[in-house]
């Protein structure tokens, strides 16, 4: 009764081989059937971990994006003060949150000029924080990278920068296309 299992003959081409005649080279000392074996062999390890190392990666960033609810986000940012800061209600905040990222932590957005905006409040790179490039101004002193994950801390802060630093929500400009947006102008 011959065993029949697939072998490696080559890093393309898989071939059918019955127990008796693997064993049958081997023992004739041929031991070339070996080398593509293991060729392919490390070449399927190789790629497992690959494969593992990428459901990794994939998994770490799902568990760092987030989407908020309206109620959840009105309770973070009614804790961090944004309630009346600089005259701008929390229906301002949950509203401006909505319409640029949909509530996303992770949202992204490539513009024209090649910066990027990012996470809930869509912050600019090119302005406001460091995506890697000496060039950029970095007015919020944080990496972008900062500004994409479910704690809003960095967000939040750099956000109150810019409404204090712009005068307004107006640097937001999605939110002047709706009516019931009470902006300062």
């Amino acid at each position: 009764m011959q065993d029949t299992h697939l072998s490696c003959l080559s890093p393309t081409k898989w071939s059918s081989v019955s127990s008796t005649d693997s064993t049958e080279k081997s023992a004739s000392g041929a031991g070339t059937r070996n080398l593509p074996f293991q060729f392919c062999l490390r070449q399927a390890l190789r790629m497992k971990a690959v494969g593992i190392l990428t459901l990794i990666g994939c998994l770490v960033t799902g568990a760092e994006s987030k989407i908020y609810t309206r109620c959840k986000l009105a309770k973070i940012f009614s804790r961090a003060g944004l309630d009346n800061y600089w005259g701008f209600s929390l229906g301002n905040w949950i509203c401006m949150a909505y319409y640029e990222s949909g509530y996303n932590t992770t949202a992204q957005t490539v513009l024209d000029d090649g910066s990027i905006d990012y996470g809930i409040f869509q912050i600019n790179s090119f302005a406001w924080c460091r995506r890697g490039k000496l060039k950029e101004n970095n007015y919020c002193h944080v990496a972008c990278s900062a500004l994409i994950t479910d704690d809003l801390t960095d967000a939040i802060i750099c956000a109150r920068k810019i409404v204090k630093e712009t005068q307004g929500m107006n640097y937001w400009s999605l939110l002047l296309r709706f009516p019931n947006y009470k902006g300062k102008s």
